[in-house]
């Protein structure tokens, strides 16, 4: 037979792969011999493999055919991840384009519309995986949300949570509020952008005052005055209206005369200003600004961790799009029994949540509008020291494109310092080898400060938690 003038790499593939899958000749076929499996990473289906996919099954593939010539009963298992996020905005995205929403369906029609689009994108990524050339076993394909992977993960989610390792809990997640879901830390990109530090003053209760003495290295005193106030800096004016405190550091001398009072919130109706106590905390930094932090621990992950150590109350400001919230009672009952709380009064954390802290005339606002009003309404009252010009990380939710809001949500999580017990027990034991071993560091710091794993979103597409809730607040798994 003679040979081609022309390669033509397409029609070459198309050949062999359909020959080679005919053939079986990538299914397991040796039930005596020593097994070999791979499972295939699977691709999320949102589109085509790009040139990382290719390296990465070019080397699973030189693993597994090098196997299989040694005699081993090999098998490469190929799939597909539902990619739950990522998928779920493509569709949205091709319904924009037709000037439809998501809400525009009901949650069964806009899935139908996701299966469809899998059915399409996820033939291509197969088309490619042959392409190349990869020796799986195209008998046993699997995709994420096929119904036994489905029965598996609720059957997973109800064991772990009949043994207190699956819970339902109020934490502080990354909230995109384009895609209105809780999303991970490796989908938010931090970015320098350029920003403003305001610096306002906060007005002691009842018209106290102490004297304000600083100091310099060498302890020789450069400023000595009267205050009845303590300055604050933040980058984040809107997010005043929910402080549950002011901290500063407990070496910090300067404000010693005033640690376990009061201080006023400088934002809302004169009349109904919000009090919140002056505490100690090791966070601030007393040679950073004022030394003094405002402690919004519904809204900032460090003030969420100095609110958790020393019992001050969350208030969650803005809604699902980062709007400041706009439902609940007045902001002057809100407000009055803020201050009840502040001053020692109990509150259930289903309370503090529902307490809406947004004065009034802001509710509604998007986030960003209600700061230049907040800093515009201060700065009339004379209580801003000043503003600063200054580079700040901003963090973009890499999908959605918009400023991650950090929000305190009822979300799921796993508890992964309990799981992680064994995995460690197990390398430390020799029954697992890290390879090569300097990695071993890495992986023990890794899981000796794992923190609770946040498993759900709000989403329409992807596996649904198996969770109904009564309107009394009680759960059922």
């Amino acid at each position: 037979m003679p040979m081609e003038k022309n390669f033509d790499p397409a029609a070459i593939e198309a050949k062999w792969a359909h020959e080679w899958e005919s053939r079986g000749l990538f299914r397991p076929a040796r039930p005596d011999a020593t097994p070999f499996t791979i499972v295939n990473p699977p691709p999320n289906v949102t589109g085509a493999l790009h040139i990382g996919h290719a390296l990465d099954n070019t080397l699973q593939d030189v693993l597994v055919r090098y196997e299989r010539l040694r005699g081993k009963d090999a098998l490469w298992v190929v799939g597909m991840d539902h990619a739950g996020i990522a998928t779920q905005m493509v569709v949205e995205r091709q319904l924009n384009e037709r000037q439809q929403k998501r809400t525009d369906f009901t949650r069964d029609e806009f899935v139908d519309k996701v299966w469809e689009w899998k059915a399409e994108s996820g033939g291509q990524i197969t088309g490619q995986l042959r392409r190349l050339g990869c020796s799986m076993d195209w008998s046993r394909e699997q995709f994420t949300m096929d119904p036994h992977f489905t029965k598996a993960v609720v059957k997973v989610f109800v064991d772990l949570h009949k043994k207190g390792l699956i819970y339902r809990d109020k934490r502080l997640v990354n909230w995109d509020p384009a895609l209105k879901t809780a999303i991970s830390d490796l989908e938010v990109e931090s970015h320098e952008v350029p920003g403003h530090m305001w610096h306002f003053k906060y007005p002691l209760a009842d018209g106290e005052t102490y004297t304000y003495v600083e100091r310099d290295a060498d302890g020789n005193v450069v400023l000595e005055e009267e205050r009845d106030y303590i300055s604050i800096a933040t980058t984040r004016p809107e997010t005043m209206l929910g402080d549950g405190a002011v901290a500063v550091h407990p070496d910090d001398e300067r404000y010693r005369p005033i640690v376990g009072k009061y201080c006023e919130i400088p934002v809302g109706p004169k009349e109904h200003r919000r009090l919140i106590p002056i505490i100690t905390d090791e966070y601030p930094d007393p040679h950073f600004g004022s030394g003094a932090v405002k402690i919004t621990g519904a809204h900032d992950e460090n003030d969420y961790g100095v609110a958790q150590r020393n019992g001050i109350p969350m208030y969650r400001l803005m809604d699902e799009v980062a709007a400041m919230r706009a439902d609940g009672p007045s902001y002057a009952e809100a407000a009055a029994r803020a201050v009840e709380i502040a001053k020692g009064a109990t509150a259930t954390p289903a309370e503090i949540d529902a307490l809406n802290l947004v004065p009034d005339e802001y509710r509604g606002l998007d986030r960003y509008e209600a700061r230049a009003r907040v800093v515009a309404d201060i700065d009339a009252e004379g209580l801003m020291v000043k503003v600063e010009d200054k580079m700040i990380m901003q963090p973009f939710g890499d999908r959605g494109g918009v400023v991650i809001e950090p929000m305190l949500t009822d979300q799921w999580y796993v508890d992964a310092k309990t799981l992680a017990q064994p995995p460690m027990a197990a390398v430390r034991d020799g029954r697992i080898n890290i390879v090569p071993k300097t990695w071993e560091k890495t992986f023990f710091n890794w899981m000796e400060n794992i923190q609770p794993w946040c498993v759900s979103r709000q989403l329409w597409w992807g596996h649904r938690i198996p969770a109904w809730y009564a309107e009394d607040g009680r759960i059922f798994v």
